[in-house]
């Protein structure tokens, strides 16, 4: 199967890509309801099209939108969702207010919104292909994975239909491999890295690293960024997307930019 560039998907429309974090942060909603309904809500209501949200099964098979893999962290409840039935789950609240919402649910609420989405569990794949085949929202959603397999796994079950980021592997070798960069077979249509490498501290991204994904038709989207100055430079060296919490500031930084292009 011959590789697609960003350019042929609806999802990269638009001069700049401004990723909600988990839904962000507004001056309407506070961080404590991260990844609920009512803070991707409100991030739509503040202009922001693109939202990222990471995803998990429940023990009984239902795709939940949920960064954790277990609820203590941020919810009333406490257990692993792999572990948990949709029914026990779904009793949970975020913050001791918000409940936790299902992948479908999300997109039927906002259905104008584009979702970036993070594979986080393996059983997750074939749920989210079967939750894209019956909302058909191929053009909405774009998806990475920092598991190597899920990532493949997803692909070979879409044939090229949805969007999909590099892969750790892929990302590795264009940040930290510059002589590989123009021959490695590239599958994934953006590259969402952080600017050094989480683990070993080694610089990812670079000016050379993005003039080669741009010149394999790949973006650029960078996470995650929560202050004015870096959201400037990497602005200026490049970069097509940012992913933040602080949605107020994106929002002004790409204002002053004449970058932005959210909802009314």
């Amino acid at each position: 199967m011959v590789a697609r560039r960003a350019d042929d998907f609806a999802y990269f429309e638009g001069r700049f890509v401004a990723l909600a974090h988990r839904g962000g942060v507004t001056d309407d909603e506070p961080a404590d309801v991260e990844n609920s309904l009512r803070g991707f809500a409100a991030a739509w209501a503040a202009g922001f099209r693109y939202l990222e949200t990471d995803v998990h099964v429940t023990g009984d098979g239902v795709l939940v939108a949920f960064h954790d893999e277990v609820l203590d962290r941020v919810t009333d409840a406490a257990g692993r969702l792999a572990d948990l039935p949709w029914a026990e789950v779904a009793r949970a609240r975020i913050g001791g207010q918000e409940p936790i919402p299902r992948l479908d649910e999300l997109m039927d609420a906002l259905p104008g919104a584009r979702f970036n989405i993070d594979l986080k569990a393996s059983g997750a794949v074939d749920a989210l292909v079967a939750t894209l085949d019956r909302l058909g929202a191929h053009d909405r959603v774009c998806v990475g994975s920092f598991g190597q397999a899920r990532i493949e796994r997803f692909r070979r079950l879409t044939q090229g239909r949805v969007a999909t980021a590099a892969s750790p592997v892929e990302s590795a070798v264009f940040g930290l491999a510059p002589g590989l960069r123009r021959v490695w077979p590239l599958r994934g249509q953006v590259f969402q890295i952080p600017e050094h490498h989480p683990q070993t501290g080694l610089r990812l991204l670079s000016p050379g690293m993005i003039a080669d994904a741009h010149h394999r038709g790949a973006q650029v989207h960078v996470w995650t960024v929560n202050d004015r100055p870096t959201m400037e430079r990497l602005i200026d060296a490049g970069v097509d997307g940012l992913v933040s919490d602080d949605l107020v500031t994106l929002r002004s930084v790409l204002i002053d930019r004449d970058l932005w292009e959210g909802q009314p």
